[in-house]
């Protein structure tokens, strides 16, 4: 087109009609492959410069339309939604997503090797792109247009474009979800190898992606036990597409004060605790460097860079840089990153390799080397390997195996980890199977791992099924087992459990262990509370779990979980509610309570850890949002915390932000709930981003 169509949330524009729509949606759920119960259009336009989406959601309810979320990169899961995917590079492996609401408020991400964020979205939202969106609810549906550059997508091909690419549209109240393309049950939109092809775009201007993004930080900065700092500061974040298929990430004197602060946790396992990473560079392309070792276990964890694992304290970084992206088949991510000292921290040098060669839809080999060099005397360096791969067979089948070591000084021996495991999944049956073997030396300083010294095998199996049972959509019953002796065979883990659970049409579910039963063996000491240790000793023990999520079609939406059963010799009760109230698309409210009832044969042994926050949000408009979160943990002597924000958002990836802090930003991943030291903080915030 010569010029671009209106973007006003309407297809008014005569432009829109000259495009011709795309209908044919189908049911991925409720009832897989079935026509769409409310018809959905799509237009495509485009200009030298960018690439426009009209899009006609008919609803013959329009009053039913849920829409109430207006802040960015929020999730969408409570709202009507449209997510559009771009595989622009048509490598089949993965693209780039786009979604809107209603309200017209933004959510991007990535979507690498066929894999979603793994906690329960469809694509990583580290991503952040510059578009433009905006919606309208009218008589007979909502609408959306939508804007986005060529250099957005990093695309600098001009002639015989091919681009992969799948649409899915989000009905709350049916809880239904339509797509174009890939809408078996067991695929969705991060299959992207079973996306549709977009051609015809053609004679296009270059789309490179440069951005730099500067930023100006002032605070006030107070840790207990020191005095108050007052540092004026700044630093800058440069993106450079170096070709259509590679990206540059260069970010110097790096700051993460505008990053949203963790929950905090209460660890009453002896394991580490996974938190997942929240920071803006660390987020960007992640999928990239992933490399499971499995269940949450990591190769890399970006999470040890740059924030002390056992306060949780901020490490100050130089600076870093990042190249990601394809060559070919071959998938490449290459970061380093350098950070000074800091109180117990000493200056460290991460520098990180990750390669993967695409085989076929969903399947690669790939390798990853990691060195850490460090200001420590005592552990001057660490040095991680690893080679990995997924084959898919069928579709329905999938096999991932790996292998990897680490070099620390001294050079100890059993610092290696090596798994495989068979996976199948079905509408109807999931199963598992895998062996996993860790050696008691096996240390990767720059990765996450539970625990080591383990000879496992786990096996799990669900069936379900969709009985025709009014308001019920699917029914679960799952079992697995794990047993896990250390590298000589001695018991240290065993468990088996047995679950129901039930999901209905509303979105309401129930998640509930039959039995849950533990053998585990203690080898040292490790703090639960305040001066109560669980001793060493084998331990025998058996839990229950209740849980209920109410429908996620309202207002107002609660949680409640309750586990109770035996511990270490004594019993412990576990009660969590939490509730969501939207009564507006401007202000939300969430509140959440975790008891923790201990009966120990310990001095000092029956006790009581209360978890509480409170999350208010205000939306002046999609732009202008402030937030609060208070916090309240009795484990701690000083128990209550709060972070306080305001976010303008004044032009497109541009930021100002006031923020107050009282407590941590960043939670312990160490076991035993180790002190955190706190802060107070206020800060303010600017940031700037333009292409040269």
């Amino acid at each position: 087109m010569e010029r671009a169509p209106k973007l006003d949330g309407t297809l008014d524009d005569p432009l829109w009609q000259s495009a011709t729509p795309m209908t044919d949606f189908r049911q991925r759920e409720p009832h897989e492959g079935q026509p769409a119960t409310e018809k959905t259009e799509v237009r495509i336009l485009y200009t030298r410069h960018a690439v426009y989406f009209g899009i006609h959601c008919y609803d013959s309810e329009p009053s039913r339309i849920i829409a109430t979320e207006l802040r960015r990169d929020v999730s969408q899961d409570l709202d009507d939604h449209f997510e559009i995917l771009i595989d622009a590079n048509h490598n089949r492996r993965g693209g780039y997503v786009f979604e809107v609401n209603p309200l017209g408020t933004q959510v991007d991400g990535l979507i690498v090797e066929e894999q979603g964020s793994g906690f329960g979205t469809d694509f990583d939202p580290g991503w952040d792109g510059v578009w433009s969106s905006d919606a309208h609810i009218a008589a007979d549906g909502w609408f959306a247009t939508i804007e986005i550059p060529f250099t957005t997508l990093n695309f600098t091909h001009s002639m015989d474009v091919l681009w992969g690419v799948n649409f899915k549209r989000f009905l709350r109240r049916k809880n239904e979800e339509d797509l174009w393309r890939a809408f078996r049950r067991t695929f969705g939109i991060t299959k992207v190898s079973e996306a549709g092809d977009l051609r015809g775009i053609k004679d296009i201007g270059s789309g490179r992606l440069f951005i730099v993004k500067p930023y100006a930080l002032a605070r006030y900065d107070k840790q207990s036990g020191q005095d108050p700092k007052f540092p004026l500061t700044g630093g800058v974040d440069v993106k450079y597409g170096l070709s259509s298929n590679l990206l540059l990430n260069v970010t110097g004197n790096t700051d993460f004060a505008d990053t949203e602060v963790d929950l905090q946790p209460f660890n009453f396992t002896p394991f580490k605790i996974f938190i997942p990473e929240k920071r803006q560079f660390f987020l960007e392309n992640a999928g990239v460097f992933n490399f499971s070792l499995g269940d949450q276990d990591q190769l890399f964890f970006s999470r040890q860079i740059g924030i002390d694992p056992i306060t949780g304290n901020q490490v100050p970084i130089n600076g870093g840089g990042k190249l990601t992206g394809t060559l070919g088949r071959l998938e490449l991510g290459i970061m380093d990153v350098d950070t000074r000292s800091s109180g117990p921290n000493p200056y460290s040098n991460f520098a990180i390799v990750r390669l993967k060669e695409s085989l076929w839809p969903g399947s690669y080999v790939g390798v990853m080397g990691i060195d850490k060099r460090s200001g420590n005397v005592l552990d001057l360096f660490n040095q991680t390997g690893g080679a990995d791969t997924r084959l898919v067979f069928f579709k329905d089948w999938f096999v991932d195996a790996h292998m990897a070591g680490t070099r620390s000084p001294g050079n100890p021996s059993g610092a290696s980890d090596v798994g495989a495991s068979l996976a199948y999944r079905s509408n109807w049956l999931e199963g598992l199977v895998e062996r996993r073997k860790t050696g008691p030396n096996f240390n990767p300083e720059v990765g996450f791992v539970e625990r080591t010294d383990s000879d496992e095998t786990y096996g799990d199996l669900t069936f379900k099924v969709r009985p025709s049972i009014e308001g019920v959509r699917e029914l679960q019953f799952e079992a697995f087992m794990l047993h896990a002796p250390d590298t000589h065979g001695e018991v240290s883990t065993q468990e088996w459990q047995g679950t129901f659970r039930a999901e209905f049409n509303n979105g309401a579910y129930t998640d509930n262990d039959i039995a849950d039963v533990f053998t585990q063996r203690i080898t040292t000491p490790f703090h639960i509370y305040k001066n109560v240790f669980i001793p060493n000793g084998l331990y025998h023990f058996a839990r229950h779990q209740l849980t209920y999520g109410s429908g996620q079609d309202r207002r107002f939406t609660y949680n409640l979980f309750e586990r109770f059963g035996g511990y270490y010799g004594g019993t412990l009760n576990e009660f969590r509610v939490r509730g969501n109230y939207r009564p507006t698309a401007k202000f939300s409210i969430a509140a959440s309570t975790t008891w923790d009832r201990f009966r120990l044969p310990l001095r000092n042994g029956n006790f009581s850890v209360v978890l509480a926050s409170l999350q208010t949000n205000y939306s002046f408009n999609r732009f202008l949002t402030f937030t609060s979160i208070l916090q309240m943990d009795t484990s701690n002597t000083q128990a209550a915390s709060a972070n306080l924000r305001l976010r303008y958002n004044y032009r497109p990836d541009s930021d100002l932000y006031i923020i107050y802090n009282v407590g941590t930003q960043f939670a312990s991943i160490a076991p035993a709930n180790p002190p955190q030291v706190r802060e107070t903080r206020f800060a303010v915030k600017w940031t700037y981003s333009f292409a040269p």
